[in-house]
């Protein structure tokens, strides 16, 4: 590979000398020989002899062009002959250009004729690579021509790619089919252009300063994949983001902050009202159990605390320091943190970056970095982290314990997940404000979830990943032990506006975003709804071990709405075998339907839920169950309820352990039996076909993407 990288350096290196942002064709063509990129084959003949030979060699059509540096307008002089098809046809257009040529201007230079394969048929496709200011190097895959800039068809992965990521982007792109060949057109070679994609991932990721590139069209065909025109744009002051910490240094680090023996309170306030003062009484209050030294000016002690005037006075270990003082005072204060050997700060603050203040934000970054203080926010609620009784926040304490941790970029969601967590019951190990990100972002929080025993799902809101590829990087790994779920904010160019205004965080092409979170088995939220939901509902389901999903339904119109839902989140309603289908039968009324959904209609008492959904349990091909229950007098929402809970727990015992979500309609007491089916492991849903199944439908995407399936 060396001799390779040497031909692109020295192509490079030309460029860089002339001053230039972007190489010639023949520069381009230069550097996909080196890679093996294939280009059209061609050579430069200096009689016709030699075109003759040289158009043979090459296979016929070909197409031919004057070279000469005093005729800029190749057609206009005549000096371009297209589709000839023998060697005779080439000698003869030999002579023909060459005449033209000196028609044109006698005392033209001319180096010879240049002979070229011409590309004929196949599919126009491009493959390009583009510099992402978060992902960094990434490439790219769609439809030549028109379609990609109408139609936004195309999609990303992070370079460099695998041949597996590679030929998962030849089906990521909505108009797929056409590659496999419609209407009497040839399938293209997969392998061929699986080849290039990744031939050009690794040539961006060994050249950094190569900062766009675009083979468009390529050829592709039954055969190969050829690309007819390279186009590439150079930046030599391009320098990546540093690679991120190691792991065991975040990991001890987040430690020391999430889990600490002693807090103290920098503006700690015995004055109502104050945010000093919530925080104090939110770590008293919250149940915390290690030492908590307020730091105040001048108050001797602070609710039956003994006070500091800096935390340089105090005499013991402090692993976080929370800062409640305004935004102008914090650097000086930090300091004192860094001269006491504090590991972490927590900053709620608001007026930094988000308020048109970033160098009141730069200088606290440099004083972290120069002390290593890593610093959470600024302009943050603070954080909870439940297994530790730790409220190290001005919002409310908060004691629902659970194994879900959640952050968010945003106060106001941050609230959101305290209350529906709440109000759910949604147990959560840590509940963390980001803000601006000055240091402390989503990686280093998954990295101190990925070993922490108390959570088993990491749910995250973000406008922005401050480096993205270090958060792809982390998630992949993560998510492959814990389900890591994503809502990103700014998903569209509105919103992208909005989150600018909001922390100076401008949104990415969103596609961008959608192809490298599933790159990096990232389960997507569109909502803050759904992000809440998937928090509260994946854990509580089994792994699936197969794709057969079954409905059974009281209600028709459930089943209809359901099989939908299965659709719209990626399930694979099984196909019902006939002996499978016999068996159903014999529970449900003659006017009932089998198949899937298996309608056992409205009329039916509790027996035939239950012997239904036991044989929904116990044969081996079914693998989860979608419930969809309709309120009747003969079988009430709790006798329902009850009766599916008493199943479920009599085949577990058995062995059969299988996901099993419900939709229930009905009137208001159907609320009540979602509740209770919930809290025995059946997430359920009144009024809703499609929460239930945008539940099952994440917990499949999460065992897909950890090779549990």
């Amino acid at each position: 590979m060396s001799n390779s990288k040497d031909a692109v350096r020295k192509v490079l290196d030309q460029v860089k000398a002339d001053k230039r942002t972007s190489l010639t064709a023949p520069e381009g063509k230069l550097v996909c020989d080196a890679y093996g990129i294939a280009v059209p084959k061609e050579g430069v003949a200096k009689s016709a002899g030699e075109a003759g030979k040289m158009a043979a060699s090459m296979g016929f059509p070909v197409v031919m062009k004057i070279v000469s540096p005093d005729i800029l307008h190749k057609t206009e002089a005549g000096g371009v002959i297209v589709g000839l098809k023998t060697a005779e046809d080439a000698e003869k257009a030999y002579e023909t250009i060459l005449s033209n040529a000196r028609k044109y201007k006698s005392d033209a230079k001319i180096e010879g004729v240049q002979v070229q394969q011409m590309l004929a048929g196949g599919t126009e496709v491009i493959v390009g690579s583009i510099t992402d200011a978060s992902f960094g190097k990434l490439v790219a895959f769609g439809l030549g021509g028109v379609l990609v800039e109408v139609l936004k068809d195309i999609t990303f992965r992070l370079a460099p790619a695998t041949k597996q990521d590679a030929l998962s982007m030849l089906d990521g792109i909505q108009a797929h089919e056409i590659l496999k060949g419609v209407r009497g057109g040839e399938p293209v070679n997969r392998t061929a252009l699986a080849d290039v994609i990744v031939k050009v991932s690794q040539l961006v990721t060994d050249f950094p300063e190569i900062v766009e590139l675009d083979l468009n069209p390529v050829f592709a065909t039954a055969k190969d994949a050829i690309a007819a025109d390279v186009r590439i744009v150079v930046d030599f002051a391009y320098v990546p983001k540093p690679k991120p910490r190691p792991t065991e240094e975040i990991v001890a680090a987040m430690s020391r902050i999430m889990q600490p023996k002693a807090v103290a309170v920098v503006g700690a306030s015995a004055e109502d009202g104050k945010i000093g003062n919530s925080v104090m009484k939110n770590l008293i209050n919250g149940g915390y159990k290690g030492d908590i030294y307020p730091i105040h000016p001048k108050a001797a002690e602070i609710l039956g605390y003994k006070a500091y005037k800096s935390v340089k006075d105090v005499p013991g270990v402090i692993d976080t320091a929370v800062f409640a003082i305004p935004a102008k005072f914090v650097a000086a204060a930090l300091t004192e943190c860094g001269e006491k050997k504090i590991p972490g700060a927590v900053l709620i603050p608001s007026g930094f970056a988000e308020a048109g203040a970033p160098e009141l934000q730069a200088e606290i970054v440099e004083v972290g970095k120069k002390y290593d203080i890593r610093l959470m926010g600024p302009n943050i609620y603070g954080f909870y982290y439940t297994p530790a009784n730790l409220c190290a926040t001005f919002c409310t304490a908060y004691d629902v314990k659970g194994h879900a941790a959640l952050s968010s970029q945003s106060g106001g969601i941050g609230m959101a997940i305290i209350g529906f967590s709440r109000s759910a019951k949604m147990g959560v190990s840590a509940i963390v404000g980001l803000g601006n990100k000055s240091d402390i972002d989503e990686d280093d929080l998954l990295a101190f979830f990925e070993q922490d025993p108390n959570t088993n799902l990491i749910a995250q809101h973000c406008e922005d990943l401050k480096d993205g590829r270090a958060f792809a990087e982390a998630a992949k790994r993560v998510s492959k032990k814990k389900p890591v779920i994503v809502l990103k904010a700014g998903r569209t160019s509105a919103g992208a506006k909005a989150a600018s205004s909001h922390t100076g965080a401008l949104a990415g092409n969103d596609k961008i975003y959608e192809d490298v979170l599933a790159q990096s088995g990232v389960i997507r939220a569109r909502s803050l709804r759904q992000l809440l939901e998937f928090a509260r509902g994946v854990p509580v389901l089994p792994t699936p071990k197969g794709e057969n999903v079954l409905i059974i339904t009281g209600a028709g119109g459930s089943g209809v709405l359901l099989s939908d839902s299965c659709v719209d989140n990626g399930l694979s309603l099984m196909s019902m075998p006939p002996d499978l289908d016999a068996a159903f039968r014999k529970f449900i009324p003659p006017f009932g339907a089998a198949g899937n959904p298996v309608d056992i209609t409205g009329g039916e008492p509790p027996i035939t839920y239950v012997n239904t959904v036991k044989l929904g349990l116990t044969d081996e091909r079914i693998h989860s169950l979608i419930l969809g229950y309709w309120h009747t007098i003969v079988t009430p929402p709790m006798v329902f309820a009850r009766n599916m809970v008493e199943v479920k727990k009599e085949m577990e015992a058995k062995g059969f352990v299988k996901p099993i979500v419900a939709s229930l309609a009905g009137d208001v007491e159907v609320e009540e039996a979602a509740e209770y089916l919930y809290q025995n492991g059946i997430p359920a849903y009144a009024y809703s076909t499609e929460l239930p199944v945008e539940v099952l439908g994440a917990k499949y995407k999460w065992a897909r993407g950890a090779g549990l399936l």
